[in-house]
C-alpha cells in the first residue's frame, strides 16, 4: 500500500501543468494555443519570456526531484520502487490527466528525477553531468532545444549502462531515453523537413 500510494502521489504531483497555470495566471491565456502548442518551460519562454520560462522550468524539475527525494528519506525500497515512482512523476508530466491526459515532454521533470536518483545511486552522478554537458553543447552548438534533449537523454542512457549501477536503474535509463524520443516525435519530422525552430 505504501507504494501504490507513493505510485498515485507521484503521478498525479507530475500531473501538475505549471506552464499551463502560468500562462492562465500571467496572461490569461491557453499556451497550448501559442507557440509550440506545449505546456513546457520552453514554448513559456517563447511566449511569456525569459522569467516564467525559467520559473516553469524549475517547477517541473522540483516536482521531478520531490517524489524520489521522499522515497529515499523513507528508506527501505528496492531499486525497482525508486525507478516506478520516477516514471510515474515522468508519465503524469507527459500525460496529465488534469489537461485530458496531454502533457509537455519531460525534459525538466525527467532531470529532477535523475537529480533524486543520483543521491539514492551516486554513479549517476556521472551520466547526469555527462547528458547536462552533452544538452550543453548541442544547443549552443545547433541551437535546437529538441535536439539537445534527444542527445542528453541518449548520453545518459548510454553512461548509464556502462556504469556500475542495479539493473533496474540501467532499465530507468532506457525508459526515459524512449519517452524523450516518443514526445519528441513532432520535432524530429520538422528536424527531418527542415521545419524545426532554432531557439
Amino acid at each position: 500500500m505504501v507504494t501504490l500510494s507513493l505510485l498515485v502521489f507521484s503521478y498525479i504531483l507530475g500531473s501538475i501543468p505549471f506552464g499551463f497555470l502560468t500562462g492562465h495566471l500571467v496572461k490569461g491565456i491557453d499556451i497550448r494555443n501559442f507557440g509550440s502548442g506545449n505546456i513546457g518551460a520552453t514554448n513559456v519562454f517563447r511566449v511569456l519570456g525569459k522569467k516564467w520560462g525559467v520559473l516553469v522550468f524549475i517547477l517541473d524539475f522540483l516536482k521531478g526531484l520531490l517524489p524520489v527525494l521522499v522515497v529515499r528519506s523513507i528508506g527501505g525500497f528496492a531499486p525497482y520502487v525508486f525507478v516506478g515512482v520516477a516514471v510515474a512523476v515522468i508519465c503524469g508530466h507527459n500525460w496529465t490527466c488534469f489537461l485530458r491526459f496531454k502533457g509537455g515532454k519531460g525534459v525538466a521533470t525527467s532531470v529532477g528525477v535523475v537529480l533524486g536518483l543520483s543521491f539514492a545511486f551516486p554513479a549517476l552522478f556521472i551520466a547526469l553531468f555527462t547528458a547536462i554537458i552533452t544538452w550543453v553543447v548541442f544547443f549552443y552548438g545547433l541551437r535546437y532545444v529538441s535536439v539537445a534533449s534527444l542527445a542528453c537523454a541518449f548520453t545518459f542512457f548510454l553512461t548509464a549502462i556502462l556504469l556500475r549501477l542495479p539493473a533496474a536503474i540501467k532499465v530507468f535509463a532506457f525508459v526515459v531515453f524512449m519517452l524523450i524520443v516518443l514526445r519528441h516525435k513532432k520535432n524530429i519530422s520538422n528536424l527531418l523537413a527542415k521545419k524545426e525552430n532554432r531557439f
